[in-house]
């Protein structure tokens, strides 16, 4: 599995719609709200043969209320 971390900035007033949504999908092992330029922190794993850009498209970047992403790959854990 790959760890991945997703910054996502909402268009003002729908940070916890696109929360709520994010939820009901089920693909996060984790959600914050962050403080600074974005408003949700998201951490997923994603299975070692899928596409990691297809599935942040796919999966999220369909959500009304998304302005941007900030995707960041994990490499081994110390």
């Amino acid at each position: 599995m790959h760890c991945v971390f997703v910054q996502i900035r909402c268009r003002p007033g729908t940070t916890y719609a696109v929360a709520e949504e994010i939820a009901l999908r089920e693909i996060h092992s984790e959600l914050y709200s962050t403080s600074g330029e974005y408003e949700l922190l998201l951490k997923l794993y994603i299975p070692e043969d899928r596409d990691i850009g297809k599935f942040i498209n796919d999966e999220l970047q369909g959500i009304d209320g998304i302005e941007r992403t900030l995707t960041t790959l994990t490499f081994r854990a110390f």
